[in-house]
């Protein structure tokens, strides 16, 4: 018998589940304010059906597909709110560049419609 150490008596612990995740998020109200706001090539929309599928799931107690359905609205929430504040900036850019573009081209022209005559004639 081995008593180099003083050997402490546990009781043995329980074992019971472990913790449960937590429940996924449904990223409902997310999709509402893109359906409603910023509708994007119908993202908006895509993502409440999927936002509600998402709740229904969690509601009735399938984790599983509540996470699978929760995962494809963030999707298309991200894709709807980039493409809501993308496309509106790309918009933007090409209007200023057009504006320069013309703003060249019309002093450019300026300079070819305003040719100076001048006073000597060579042909006598």
């Amino acid at each position: 018998m081995d008593t180099s150490y003083p050997r402490e008596e546990r009781p043995p612990s329980k074992r019971g589940s472990p913790p449960a995740a937590p429940a996924p998020r449904d990223h409902l109200v997310w999709a509402i304010f893109n359906t409603l706001y910023m509708n994007f090539c119908c993202l908006g929309f895509v993502a409440l059906a999927f936002a509600v599928k998402a709740r229904d799931r969690k509601v009735s107690g399938d984790v599983e597909a509540a996470r699978h359905f929760s995962s494809k609205a963030r999707c298309y929430n991200v894709l709807a709110t980039a493409g809501s504040v993308v496309l509106p900036l790309l918009l933007g850019a090409l209007i200023v560049t057009g504006v320069i573009h013309l703003s060249k081209l019309a002093q450019e022209s300026v300079g070819f419609f305003t040719y100076q005559f001048s006073g000597s004639d060579d042909e006598d």
